[in-house]
């Protein structure tokens, strides 16, 4: 029992102090368990982040998870999940509530606008970042390119999901035969373990329900976790595509922005939008949120004993690599559709964007600055 309560009280006070994005929590959790509590070392802990990196889902949540995992088992990895989401949770939900409440008030649609262009400096950085982590190789880079060209063309259900399968059956059939197109993912060779068939099942079966049962809630939530490969801000465009009709394009955007500036995972984006979607904003947030980081535990369930198997075949190898790169023409497409149309709408837009880039990219001012240099000019420029 006593375990249960270091969980919950080691992740929930670093679920209120974790600023800066999935980067910053790894790196926070090393310090605590690895470091100061000892829990496991660090070779453990970097296996577990390796994992992370290999399969879809929330990946610093995953990392607590597994955390959680190691420490007290299934309980203790749902209490770990648990405690370190809930500020946020409490957060993003209470600005879904205050959002409702002051939408037509004066000088709100003047906040609503600052927090637009923040949100397209956000995704503008996500995106020069991971295409230089993901597109190392001609081959990576032109998948990326033209899945953000298909992606702005294309005009039917599930074209993002058919985008990501399509680079994976392409990374898995070319790729894997020139050894320097796919970067390692650096797992040591291990004896061959199972993944747990029957989870991984379960997780297939939710997925084709939540596909054939659209516009809901924890549907969209659930196929939108399934697939963010590299990194939490790929959560933007696939929610935003399972949201359309929930939502406003308004509130989708403000809760991506506020988004960046709360503690803990960035998938409690999905938080606010459950909260605005739904006649009861707290069941809504726990719909939503529970549908958000569900496949990726799922995941890490059905793969922490046997994923370094997987990770040494050079097809899937290949293929999660692929998937990689066309994750950053997915975001691509979303810079420029919902997010520019939404956010610069005259000349004062670019040049306040521009200025946010500058403190963000040259500067390297906190998220927490260009919150607050947001909220000024809302309240007094706009």
């Amino acid at each position: 029992m006593k375990q249960y309560f270091e969980i919950i009280y080691s992740f929930f006070w670093l679920g209120c102090i974790s600023f800066g994005g999935p980067a910053a929590h790894i790196g926070y959790f090393r310090k605590v368990f690895v470091e100061e509590k000892r829990w496991l070392d660090q070779e453990h802990y970097g296996q577990l982040v390796a994992l992370s990196q290999f399969l879809p889902g929330p990946g610093s949540s995953q990392v607590g998870f597994s955390i959680g995992l190691h420490r007290g088992g299934l309980i203790g990895a749902c209490l770990a999940f648990i405690s370190f989401t809930l500020p946020s949770f409490l957060i993003m939900l209470s600005l879904a509530v205050g959002y409702q409440s002051f939408s037509n008030s004066d000088g709100f649609s003047g906040l609503l606008q600052a927090f637009k262009l923040l949100a397209l400096v956000v995704v503008i950085d996500a995106t020069l970042g991971m295409a230089k982590n993901f597109c190392q190789t001609k081959v990576l880079k032109a998948i990326a390119l033209m899945t953000a060209i298909f992606l702005l063309l294309a005009n039917f259900p599930y074209h993002q999901i058919a985008a990501l399968v399509g680079a994976a059956i392409i990374g898995s059939l070319f790729i894997h035969h020139n050894k320097q197109e796919t970067p390692s993912l650096k797992a040591p060779q291990t004896h061959f373990a199972r993944p747990n068939l029957g989870l991984l099942a379960l997780f297939f079966v939710l997925l084709a329900v939540c596909l054939y049962f659209t516009l809901n809630l924890f549907t969209g939530s659930f196929v939108a976790g399934s697939l963010v490969f590299g990194g939490g801000h790929v959560v933007l465009p696939l929610l935003e595509q399972q949201m359309t009709g929930l939502v406003t394009p308004d509130e989708f955007l403000a809760g991506y922005a506020a988004a960046q500036a709360v503690p803990g995972p960035m998938f409690t984006f999905a938080t606010f939008l459950g909260a605005m979607a739904h006649e009861t904003p707290w069941i809504g947030a726990l719909i939503a949120t529970a549908g958000i980081f569900l496949p990726g535990f799922l995941l890490v369930l059905v793969f922490h004993k046997s994923w370094r198997t997987l990770a040494n075949h050079s097809v899937f190898s290949a293929a999660i690599s692929s998937v990689n790169a066309a994750v950053v023409g997915l975001l691509i497409a979303t810079c420029y559709q919902p997010v520019f149309t939404q956010a610069i709408t005259d000349k004062l837009d670019v040049a306040f964007a521009l200025f946010l880039f500058a403190l963000l990219k040259v500067f390297n001012a906190h998220i927490s600055v260009l919150v607050g240099i947001c909220l000024l000019w809302g309240l007094l420029v706009l």
